[in-house]
């Protein structure tokens, strides 16, 4: 992908050319958004979202203090897209109540038992099937990630997100905390490790995902919720035996 920010800083910017040449970077990002998103929200809606911030991006860059356009326009892409998404009602009520009732159903679990449930167990306690608590994590997902009100609780979000050290790199709690992550992830179903393992380890989008498993877009989706889920309660009871 072109970037023209190695040119001279007198030279001038062509605006048109510099929008055209970072399209692959506003279909890499909305193919990356889009796994966070329930099955109303397309990929193509997250492009032409982060078409505006692009376009803001080229209109406002200011190559002679000598940040590479990529750079810059990165955050603006992303946060068109996430502007866009909270003024939408991603979150229709019979959702929102989905996730409260999903949310209360987890911490009552949680402290009779001390550990979050399985998702297998949410599933018969609520009688519902498994892929129905797939959708309900995936919609509070995106409550989160969107940053909507009347979202999941703070437990329930932690559980749904992605797993990460705030310890600095190479420091002892930095490499604790790696061997637990990865043998959390080795613990997983088979389907949900390939899904965590393609998207963060190889970086694939979603559409690429779901080609070489074998499932649509949306189910991928789904998997990736219940995944984080499931590696988060993972961690959590690694943490606690260690």
């Amino acid at each position: 992908m072109t970037d023209q920010t190695t040119q001279p800083f007198s030279a001038p910017v062509d605006r048109e050319q510099l929008i055209l040449d970072h399209l692959p970077l506003l279909h890499h990002i909305a193919g990356r958004m889009v796994i966070d998103m329930p099955g109303s929200v397309e990929r193509d809606d997250l492009v032409g979202y982060g078409m505006l911030g692009l376009i803001g991006a080229a209109d406002a860059w200011d190559p002679s203090r000598g940040l590479k356009f990529s750079t810059y326009a990165f955050p603006k892409i992303r946060g068109a897209i996430l502007d866009e998404l909270r003024r939408q009602d991603l979150l229709p009520r019979g959702a929102r109540e989905r996730v409260r009732d999903l949310d209360r159903t987890i911490q009552r679990l949680e402290q009779e038992t001390g550990m979050p449930p399985t998702p297998e167990t949410i599933a018969e306690e609520l009688g519902i099937a498994i892929e129905d608590v797939d959708e309900i994590m995936l919609s509070a997902r995106a409550a989160v990630h969107a940053s909507i009100d009347q979202g999941p609780s703070e437990d329930f979000a932690n559980l749904l997100a992605n797993p990460r050290s705030e310890d600095p790199v190479g420091s002892a709690e930095w490499e604790e905390s790696k061997v637990l992550l990865a043998r959390a992830i080795e613990e997983l179903p088979e389907q949900e490790k390939s899904v965590i393992t393609l998207y963060y380890a190889d970086n694939l989008l979603l559409r690429e995902i779901g080609e070489i498993m074998g499932i649509t877009e949306s189910r991928v989706s789904q998997v990736h919720s219940r995944a984080l889920y499931r590696l988060n309660r993972g961690l959590k009871s690694l943490h606690h035996s260690s």
